[in-house]
């Protein structure tokens, strides 16, 4: 039987539905009997549903806002 960190890192292949046939039946064995990780999966599901519904949003000016910001972290501070 898989353990509760084995199913984790395994959660996302299971719902992405990347799992083998022996891989999937291990993981609902576990999840029969273990109500953190059935808790866990239905989180899991919940948060994939939310970002899907999330609108498109352009990214274009993103690397650049990026390069600005590691910037100003690399210039030392002026104290006063």
């Amino acid at each position: 039987m898989l353990s509760c960190k084995q199913l984790v890192l395994r959660s996302s292949d299971f719902l992405d539905g990347q799992l083998t046939l022996r891989e999937r039946f291990a993981l609902r064995t576990h999840l029969v009997m273990c109500i953190n990780c059935r808790r866990f999966i239905r989180q899991l599901r919940l948060t994939q549903r939310v970002v899907q519904q999330l609108p498109e949003v352009d990214i274009s000016g993103l690397d650049a806002l990026a390069e600005r910001l590691a910037r100003a972290a690399e210039k030392p501070e002026k104290r006063s």
